[in-house]
């Protein structure tokens, strides 16, 4: 038997929850508060992250997140982009800052419409978007501050050329590669950019 997914609505915050234990009744906005508002941790920043870019290139709006999806965004050209994150700052104490480096290592994709998995690990997109939260200072770092974030922009087909196994890649590296760093305003024309190979 096929269960098909299901569809998902676009949630206003303001749906009720209920009934509690108590025979009260909450919104699903006091839940996002609850769950959602530490925005420096490694998965609501690395959503963050992503929604940033996403605002970047116009294709938010009106739309929700599909969890598990091949690659995290495509643009209005087509170009699908996936996005990464890091920070110097965690949400829990430190003994020194972390060093930065980003997954890209190839995935077997997942097809949520479907329900089935690619048959081979591979980069499902055109551009990564590594996306740093440069600000080092634990008393001043704030996500929602985008001009804390610094942008690189790499095109797949260079990390399949260049570091086709790789799994990681530091900040170093990815300046060596190629990638163009950017602020969030131009984020959107870098991706198209960096889209295709240089013709030689």
């Amino acid at each position: 038997m096929t269960v098909e997914r299901p569809l998902v609505h676009r949630r206003t915050g303001a749906e009720r929850i209920g009934p509690l234990p108590d025979s009260a009744a909450a919104t699903l906005r006091e839940f996002w508060e609850w769950a959602c508002s530490d925005v420096l941790n490694n998965t609501l920043r690395g959503l963050l992250a992503e929604w940033l870019v996403g605002q970047a290139l116009g294709v938010v709006e009106g739309r929700f997140r599909t969890e598990w999806a091949a690659h995290d965004l495509v643009s209005k050209r087509g170009t699908r982009v996936e996005v990464k994150s890091a920070a110097y700052v965690q949400s829990w104490a430190q003994k020194r800052l972390s060093t930065i480096q980003f997954g890209i290592g190839p995935t077997i994709s997942w097809d949520a419409d479907k329900g089935v998995y690619g048959e081979v690990a591979e980069r499902s997109s055109d551009v990564y978007v590594f996306c740093l939260l440069a600000e080092q200072d634990p008393g001043r770092v704030d996500p929602l501050d985008t001009t804390q974030w610094r942008f690189f922009v790499l095109g797949t087909h260079v990390l399949n050329e260049r570091v086709p196994s790789q799994k990681t890649v530091a900040l170093s590296s990815l300046r060596r590669l190629g990638a163009v760093e950017v602020g969030l305003e131009r984020v959107a024309d870098a991706i198209e950019e960096a889209r295709l190979p240089p013709e030689r």
